[in-house]
């Protein structure tokens, strides 16, 4: 398999992996299934929700997240894909988080996921109604885990 270095391509195949396996796990759709993967990307960037991901190995770092959730951890789209995901969460709460990552690595996703975050400046926020599910590539292999969080709340 080839890799391309090419970001939009990344993102194409990408929002991809991300609206085929919401749906391989939640039977709903992330979109409109009726929207090619590149208005997909555009529609995705502007949601009304936060949507990240990581990828995989030993300290999985984002990959992807959508305006509003650059906005909620106050930080640049290099800055957010170059965090490793668990320093997403106050170190308190990072065991929490671990183990609520391993229960969706065993189901293959959870709903009504409720926890707190930490933006760049400090700032805690809950995250309340989220879904958080397992990534495959095409040929059915891990590629990681992603979230969507509807609702949060400024603490």
């Amino acid at each position: 398999m080839t890799v391309s270095t090419d970001p939009s391509a990344f993102l194409l195949r990408h929002v991809g992996i991300l609206r085929a396996s919401f749906h391989h796990w939640t039977g709903k759709s992330l979109l409109d299934d009726n929207l090619d993967d590149a208005s997909a990307l555009i529609a995705l960037a502007g949601a009304p929700f936060s949507l990240v991901s990581h990828g995989i190995g030993a300290e999985p770092v984002f990959n992807y997240a959508n305006q509003l959730a650059l906005q909620l951890f106050e930080m640049s789209w290099e800055e957010f894909t170059a965090l490793p995901s668990r320093l997403s969460a106050e170190a308190p709460n990072q065991a929490e988080r671990a183990r609520l990552l391993e229960e969706v690595t065993r189901q293959g996703y959870i709903d009504n996921y409720c926890g707190i975050r930490i933006a760049k400046s400090g700032r805690r926020f809950m995250i309340r109604d989220a879904t958080i599910w397992n990534l495959l590539t095409p040929e059915g292999e891990y590629y990681g885990q992603a979230a969507l969080i509807r609702q949060w709340e400024m603490l």
